[in-house]
């Protein structure tokens, strides 16, 4: 390996710094011309030779005790090649790889015992990026891989029928030649080719963060009886947070300090920094309207709004959800619309997919910007989709913006599966983007404690629908749904409106008390014009623009799904 490229020494830095660095560098000396047509070339001759170095070899590295060759799968419909590739030492082969996607072309090294260290997928966020396979020199050797980073790396078997991506288990190896059969692979996620994105990569907000207090937005992560989460924004000057609440009705002012959060998109070149502030309002009294308005010590102050915490006795109450909204300019109208049309609703649900890619903040922007004044007042408990949870690379970006309960399963991340009670009614929260089996027995735990009257469950991806088949939710999750009678199951994803007849067992009974109803819900155009039959389906849609309004009266369930205009699409009254 050149000079340049060679490094045994993990104090120099990480990818994650050296872009950091380089971003901020681009910032200061190129307009917004420039940074919206650097290509591959440029970037190279403009890097320092420490972060070449750095980009060579801190992408990928572990411990190897005998040597090894590594083999290097890379896709042949990529543009440029790593720039380290073949100064690094690595020699193309005649051997290619493939899976159902991709058809890659194998480079290979020969790497002593000891540290093995390796580079950027590239700069233009390709996303078949390159996995590796390695195998002893020795075949009589038994390789042992150790100290691994990333440390979450998952390793498999090279052979046929082996996931390429771990956040994608569809896609799997079809052709492995003999040679590479065998040897331990390191999978990897799509994500990886946004860990060093710069080709047009630069992106702005519509609507930048500001010294004024914006997207304010009401969400539990306590009893909704008493207590209430406040979140809202500004721009990075902004020291400090606060919320002056009050009873409506009185005069004394209480005050809450925020928690501040600075939240960081590297990319979004004319809002990379903001901070989010969090304040958690507890001791509140029941039945109450509460008026509040949040600020800064010495800063601006947003305007007044008014929320009601949970109602005591008898009393029912309606909230509203929604399928996938993928933060559209019309869902902010079809919300708004909702909101004058149920202004009492308790609370709002979206089923996933929030937006359209979580990783950006300009989405998360244009999704609070479009939903208008509605969650100032209204709290929303949403459950992430796969567009949320983006490309294996987690759904950060989601929790920094959402403050939820955190009592969810001890294997999925906080605040993404989550529970909670209003009145008579438990809601289960549940990220099915996260692995299923590790929440089943959360989820059994749950119900199984649980002396609500009303029971149901939101997630994403619809158990019941004829495009993908959800077998190991119908397994897992939806057998205890039938132990336990959850009432309703709430999705999206497949961008078409269903409700199925009650099913038990994944069978159509008769009856809603014997089985669970299961809806697929869309809030933004639907996709569907000729769909096959579902012999479990009581009502469809291909439309779209659809919102679900729910309303709970002790024993008595009226459930109405409702377009654009307000008409009701579907209906369903349950009486237990």
């Amino acid at each position: 390996m050149p000079a340049c490229y060679r490094n045994s020494n993990s104090s120099i830095g990480s990818v994650e710094e050296v872009m950091d660095d380089i971003v901020t560098r681009y910032y200061e000396t190129l307009s917004q011309e420039q940074l919206d047509t650097i290509g591959f070339a440029w970037i190279i001759n403009n890097l320092s030779q420490k972060e070449k170095l750095v980009l060579a070899t801190k992408y990928w590295y572990f411990n190897v005790n005998v040597p090894v060759t590594v083999s290097l799968m890379r896709d042949m419909d990529q543009v440029n090649e790593p720039f380290w590739l073949e100064p690094g030492g690595f020699i193309k082969t005649d051997m290619v790889v493939r899976n159902m996607h991709s058809t890659y072309e194998v480079w290979q090294k020969d790497f002593s015992a000891g540290l093995v260290e390796l580079g950027i997928n590239g700069f233009d966020k390709h996303r078949p990026v390159y996995f590796i396979s390695v195998g002893p020199q020795d075949p009589a050797n038994k390789l042992e891989i150790t100290h691994i980073f990333p440390e979450d790396q998952y390793l498999d078997t090279m052979k046929r029928g082996a996931f390429t991506y771990h956040d994608w288990d569809e896609l799997t190896l079809e052709e492995v030649p003999d040679q590479l059969m065998g040897q331990s692979l390191f999978t990897t996620i799509r994500g990886r080719a946004r860990e060093a994105h710069l080709i047009g990569a630069f992106r702005t907000t519509p609507y930048p963060s500001g010294v004024q207090p914006d997207q304010i937005m009401l969400t539990w992560s306590g009893d909704p009886a008493t207590s209430i989460d406040i979140q809202w924004r500004t721009n990075s000057s902004v020291p400090d947070g606060r919320v002056k609440y009050w009873i409506n009705g009185t005069v004394d002012t209480l005050i809450s300090m925020a928690n501040l959060k600075l939240m960081e998109d590297r990319l979004l070149q004319n809002d990379r920094y903001v901070h989010r502030f969090t304040a958690i309002l507890d001791q509140l009294q029941f039945s109450t309207s509460y008026s509040y308005k949040v600020g800064s010590e010495n800063g601006a102050w947003s305007g007044t709004a008014s929320f009601d915490t949970e109602s005591s006795g008898d009393m029912g109450f309606s909230f509203i959800w929604f399928g996938d909204t993928h933060k559209s300019k019309k869902w902010g109208d079809l919300i708004q619309n909702s909101f004058q049309e149920f202004p009492d609703v308790a609370f709002y649900s979206i089923a996933g997919d929030l937006v359209s890619t979580g990783l950006y903040r300009d989405d998360w922007d244009q999704l609070l910007n479009f939903s208008g004044p509605v969650f100032n007042h209204k709290p929303l408990m949403p459950v992430p989709g796969n567009h949320d949870n983006q490309d294996g690379l987690g759904a950060w970006m989601y929790q920094d913006i959402f403050s939820l309960p955190v009592n969810g399963p001890a294997k999925v991340l906080p605040e993404l599966t989550y529970a909670f009670n209003y009145k008579n009614a438990l809601f289960l929260m549940i990220d099915a983007t996260a692995p299923i089996g590790v929440q089943s027995s959360w989820i059994e735990a749950q119900l199984e404690s649980s002396g609500a009257k009303w029971k149901f469950a939101m997630f994403h991806f619809p158990p019941y629908n004829y495009e993908e088949d959800y077998a190991v939710i119908r397994e897992e999750w939806c057998t205890l749904f039938d132990k336990y009678h959850v009432d309703m199951v709430m999705s999206g994803h497949t961008h078409y409106y269903m409700r199925s007849k009650p099913i038990l067992n994944e069978q159509v009974v008769e009856h809603v008390s014997q089985g669970t109803v299961y809806v697929i819900s869309v809030g933004i155009p639907g996709n569907h014009e000729n769909m096959p039959d579902e012999d479990y389906a009581e009502v469809r849609d291909g439309s779209g623009w659809l919102y679900q309004h729910m309303e709970i009266k002790d024993n008595i369930l009226i459930y109405k799904s409702l377009d654009i205009q307000g008409n009701i699409i579907d209906s369903l009254k349950i009486i237990k």
